[in-house]
């Protein structure tokens, strides 16, 4: 009499196994989190650009995207819908944060490389994708060309390598973004620095020529000059969640501070705003800051 048939031994899943895609502006790699099952780092050149949990789009990996999901939980009350413009999108790590902690909310996504859009596209899908759209353009041309009063939260992360492009950094680019925002809206920057801050002053400049309500959230090794960083720049005619906004960054991992009022003022000091025929992107980071591999 034949043996019955052994149970089936158990196929394991694949392992991960990095993707790597030349794109319009330099080289991508997408390298799966050993630590987070389906989790995933975006790079281009070598700078990290996103982290995405395609399990769990709350979770947000880098610190400086943590303070911007602070900017979104404060923009209004819990779970109502905004509409939001994203520039710069990555493997669009923010929008699907906002996707899942306000369901309805209308979002665009403005990303200039058009293989990058594909590749993310391709390789980490968003499981609801209704609501989020992905334009490949320029993202001044879009901003200048978008509906006026049409968004509640313009997020921007735009980066060149690791530099923000001249053209994001001049006064008239602080007046298109207030253009499109409505009357309490909010405008949030991803921007590097380090001391003396002459670039960051000269952001802050620009944005208080055009906004009432000024804020930065940086870790205060950054913002005391110790180190070079990131710093998000905050924007409003309307008062901004200062206190709020302190006491959710103060309990991150890595905590950071929210300056604002006199202490921004003096930071500020006499630096003039800079004009479209005189910008410059932001600086070099020092060899390695923001590079992995």
């Amino acid at each position: 009499m034949d043996d019955p048939d052994p149970d089936p031994v158990p196929v394991p899943d694949p392992v991960p196994v990095p993707v790597i895609r030349a794109v319009d502006h330099g080289t991508a790699r997408l390298l799966p989190d050993i630590d987070r099952e389906r989790a995933w780092l975006l790079t281009v050149d070598g700078s990290p650009q996103s982290y995405v949990d395609l399990d769990d789009p709350t979770h947000l990996e880098f610190e400086y995207v943590r303070r911007l999901g602070h900017v979104v939980d404060t923009a209004a009350p819990p779970g109502r819908p905004l509409d939001v413009i994203h520039l710069g999108g990555g493997a669009l790590t923010l929008p699907r944060y906002t996707a899942a902690t306000r369901p309805g909310s209308r979002q665009r996504v403005v990303e200039f490389d058009g293989a990058l859009v594909a590749l993310v596209a391709e390789h980490l899908p968003q499981s609801d994708p209704d609501g989020v759209r992905t334009h490949t353009a320029d993202a001044r041309g879009w901003l200048e060309a978008a509906p006026g009063r049409s968004a509640d939260l313009l997020v921007a992360d735009v980066f060149g390598g690791s530099r923000v492009p001249a053209h994001l950094t001049s006064v008239e680019y602080a007046r298109a973004a207030e253009r499109v925002l409505r009357e309490n809206g909010r405008y949030a920057a991803n921007l590097a620095d380090g001391a003396p801050f002459t670039f960051l002053r000269s952001q802050l400049a620009n944005f208080a020529a055009v906004f009432g309500e000024l804020a930065l959230i940086a870790e205060p090794s950054v913002l005391r000059g110790r180190r070079f960083g990131n710093v998000v720049l905050l924007a409003s005619h309307a008062p901004l969640p200062v206190a709020e906004l302190a006491r959710r960054t103060a309990a991150d991992g890595f905590p950071a501070r929210v300056e604002h009022g006199t202490a921004l003022r003096r930071r500020t000091g006499d630096a003039a705003v800079v004009r479209d025929a005189d910008a410059v992107g932001s600086p070099e980071p020092p060899g390695g800051t923001f590079r992995v591999g």
